[in-house]
């Protein structure tokens, strides 16, 4: 009889933001059982090492105690037994982030790879999960897409306290769990049940609305993919797909998963019921929601092959993410036109802004999409002062590509198809049944043919030319041919110094410097403190900053004094003409 692994999660010290996990094996190696946790967590592509955050392990075989023993940063060794061993860690929660774990009196949120060790040689076994109760209360309620145990659903949970199941690790660490009090509204999205779970101070919140814009996004996305039956993907993994957001004064960002999403957006971006109007804000917390929910689809069953299966414990390579992130990122703005939560000049809008974007940034001439995807490691999420100069995007450029093969394929086609064909065709090829025994994966030489499979049409030149090499996407010309007029201009009369600042304590520093601009040649760096503008003083803000720059035109010459370090310096800059820094976009015809 196959063995079932047990852990049991309880939120013992809530001021101190701490948990006590626990994993019972049954029947553990008889040398020695090795177990770890991950040291990054899928869809955040950066070696985190959560095992920093555990502040002890101990290990009993029956009655007897064992003495784990740490063989490197995110694995312990434990001495054979006959079973069943039981390793208790102690954990600290205080990550205020989609990615880790955070407890406190309020709530109790956490991802798997921050709490569930894997017990090596045993990571195909099935997996429950309990969840216990605070001490400091009972009225905290469990959120999360991890299906109940059967047992625990034959006598009813007690506000979701109680038994998960899980049919391996991989599946344990992919559905998050929240604890607490926090607002909920659900809907059905073509009849299955979606959870929107709001954790922080909103007072007001607008619910019904929300949960009426996201369920016209999901249907739109369900649309695109099954067209015909309009299924939704999670349904091999979950009964219910479900939204969990922390509310926050200003954060912002998203983590995907088999069945559910962690999210992060500030309180002023929410819609309340005392306005009729959303705030500005809304629909970037409306294009977060639509980019996490098509990884449902894109990422978390249509995978590149490096992904098939992760490696927890080092980083994993794939020079796809432009794909994986950018196509979602195309898309995410596309489904709030299609579910019409948003109308076309407010779509034309969003794509100018990231067309700008990509074009602000000098990186695009030196680092290709395929380099980007494959160095996410050690550049995108390790950006420095330098990275507009050196690093591109494979979220913002890899959506202009989709963009660009989008409008290739319908010009290509008199419209007859499109890049959605090359989704449905990903996900019948990859997506529909991988958690059904087809787990497999895109390689990384194989886009080009399916495409042209799902479409007729060759991109391999174009996929050449903007993916392996850092030419950019003709957008201009694609556009024109389909319709849309591109223009650019300035946001401002400003000359332009080739630099950003931003404000530290009292004074103003350089932020950025933007290669072959007018600092960089005349010798400013990042973390110069910004003194006087010909003699006249700066002061803390770049509002009194550009109120100095006023009176002086393109190609006039100031002298600017800095302290770099506790040296003071003089540079004289020659002022360049304001850069035609936004993109408009419009119909040709209205």
């Amino acid at each position: 009889m196959k063995q079932t692994l047990h852990y049991r999660v309880y939120p013992f010290d809530p001021a101190g933001h701490r948990l006590k996990v626990q994993l019972e094996i049954p029947s553990p190696s008889s040398r020695c059982q090795i177990v770890s946790l991950p040291a990054w967590i899928p869809g955040s592509y950066l070696i985190r090492d959560f095992s920093r955050h555990v502040e002890s392990i101990s290990a009993w075989c029956g009655k007897t105690a064992m003495m784990p023993r740490k063989i490197n940063a995110n694995q312990w060794s434990i001495e054979g037994c006959a079973g069943p061993l039981t390793i208790e860690t102690i954990i600290y929660a205080w990550d205020l982030s989609v990615r880790e774990a955070h407890v406190d009196e309020s709530h109790a949120f956490f991802n798997g790879t921050s709490v569930f060790l894997m017990a090596e040689g045993l990571q195909h076994l099935p997996c429950t999960v309990e969840i216990q109760a605070p001490p400091h209360t009972n009225k905290w309620k469990v959120y999360s897409s991890m299906p109940v145990a059967p047992e625990q659903r034959s006598k009813g949970t007690v506000d979701g306290l109680g038994r998960y199941i899980a049919p391996n690790y991989d599946a344990l660490i992919d559905h998050p769990f929240e604890l607490g009090t926090p607002a909920v509204i659900t809907f059905k999205a073509f009849g299955v049940l979606h959870e929107m779970v709001f954790t922080g101070t909103a007072p007001g919140l607008d619910l019904t609305r929300i949960a009426r814009d996201t369920k016209r996004i999901c249907e739109a996305q369900m649309t695109l993919f099954d067209p015909a039956e309009k299924k939704a993907p999670f349904v091999d993994s979950a009964s219910k797909y479900v939204f969990m957001t922390l509310v926050t004064k200003d954060g912002y960002g998203g983590l995907e998963h088999r069945a559910s999403t962690a999210l992060v957006t500030s309180r002023k971006d929410l819609p309340v019921k005392a306005h009729q109007e959303a705030p500005a804000g809304y629909t970037q917390f409306l294009g977060l929601v639509s980019h996490e929910y098509f990884h449902t689809w894109h990422v978390k069953r249509i995978k590149p092959a490096a992904f098939v299966p992760y490696d927890l414990l080092a980083p994993n390579h794939t020079s796809l993410l432009w794909v994986f992130e950018g196509f979602t990122s195309y898309f995410d703005d596309l489904m709030l036109l299609r579910s019409g939560v948003i109308d076309l000049p407010a779509y034309l809008k969003l794509l100018g802004k990231t067309i700008a974007s990509v074009h602000a940034s000098g990186g695009r001439h030196k680092q290709s999409l395929a380099e980007s995807s494959f160095d996410a490691w050690t550049k995108y999420y390790k950006q420095d002062e330098n990275a507009p100069n050196s690093v591109v995007s494979y979220y913002t450029k890899g959506a202009l590509v989709a963009l660009g093969l989008d409008l290739t394929i319908r010009l290509a086609t008199d419209d007859r198809r499109s890049l959605d064909d090359v989704m449905r065709l990903l996900w019948l090829r990859f997506g529909k049944r991988f958690y059904s025994g087809r787990e497999r994966g895109l390689n990384e030489t194989g886009l080009a043919a399916l495409i042209k499979q799902a479409t007729g049409v060759d991109v391999s030149v174009e996929l050449t030319q903007w993916v392996q090499g850092m030419a950019d996407v003709p957008l201009a010309d694609l556009l024109a041919r389909s319709g849309i007029e591109l223009t650019w201009v300035s946001d401002s009369d400003t000359p332009d110094l080739g630099f950003t600042t931003k404000t530290s304590g009292p004074d103003l520093m350089v932020r950025q410097v933007f290669e072959h601009g007018p600092g960089h040649i005349a010798g400013l760096s990042a973390g110069d403190q910004l003194i006087a503008v010909n003699d006249l003083k700066v002061g803390n803000s770049e509002a009194a900053f550009n109120a100095l720059l006023k009176p002086y035109q393109a190609d006039q010459v100031i002298d600017l004094h800095v302290f770099r370090g506790d040296l003071l310096k003089v540079y004289r800059l020659r002022l360049a003409p304001p850069k035609k820094n936004i993109c408009q976009i419009k119909p040709t015809h209205s």
